[in-house]
């Protein structure tokens, strides 16, 4: 078992200027994030948002199982970060830096150019939990502010980070990146997402390479 970088059992808000917990302000860019995610919700109304298509989305069929993918998402950022504050404090201000970026472009392009997707099926062809878990989805996060899309470029981040971080066996490192596949693929095959908004969240990636890891400014 690894040692832990920074021993949280002495931390207090208290101290969260010190070097050994400063990082951990990072975190504070979540609670701007869900902020402006409840703005952009609810006070753009969708008559304001472009639909957002193109012909690969007609071919992409529902699947419910791609839910699975989907909503390990969640898990993924939470153990990530969470692995990297307590084992690898510099991989952990990278992603964290990551998410932050593209949360920045991915929130300014939603208010200048408001989005919307009408892909999502009016009912089911089967009814089991999966479309349950999915209906349930669709209630509380709503067909708005779809491109790019975050799902993806977390997602990309993360690998990102992952494959560059030492001491990581390249099993884990393999499997981070299958799960990222899959779950950029369950965006669209839950039409969660138009395929162009994955590939809006490329640039909006590449930028966030540029700026986190300096990928056009290394020396030779």
């Amino acid at each position: 078992m690894r040692t832990p970088e920074v021993d949280y059992s002495q931390f207090s808000f208290s101290k969260l200027n010190l070097p050994q917990f400063s990082h951990l302000k990072l975190l504070s860019g979540w609670l701007v994030y869900f902020a402006l995610y409840f703005l952009t919700e609810n006070l753009i109304p969708a008559e304001k948002c472009h639909v957002i298509h193109c012909s690969l989305d007609d071919i992409i069929p529902f699947c419910e199982w791609f839910l699975l993918p989907y909503v390990f998402w969640y898990a993924l950022i939470v153990f990530s970060l969470g692995y990297f504050a307590l084992y690898d404090v510099d991989s952990f201000k990278k992603l964290q830096t990551y998410i932050i970026i593209t949360q920045i472009v991915a929130m300014a392009i939603y208010i200048i150019y408001p989005s919307c997707q009408n892909l999502r099926p009016a009912e089911f062809a089967e009814k089991n939990f999966l479309t349950y878990c999915i209906s349930l989805i669709y209630s509380f996060d709503t067909n708005t502010g779809v491109c790019p899309s975050l799902h993806c470029a977390y997602s990309i981040g993360i690998a990102s980070v992952w494959l560059r971080a030492k001491n990581v066996s390249w099993l884990w490192k393999i499997f981070v990146v299958i799960a990222a596949i899959l779950i950029c693929a369950s965006t669209v095959f839950i039409k969660q997402h138009s395929a162009v908004d994955f590939f809006v969240a490329l640039p909006v990636c590449l930028l966030a390479e540029i700026l986190v890891f300096k990928v056009f400014f290394k020396k030779a």
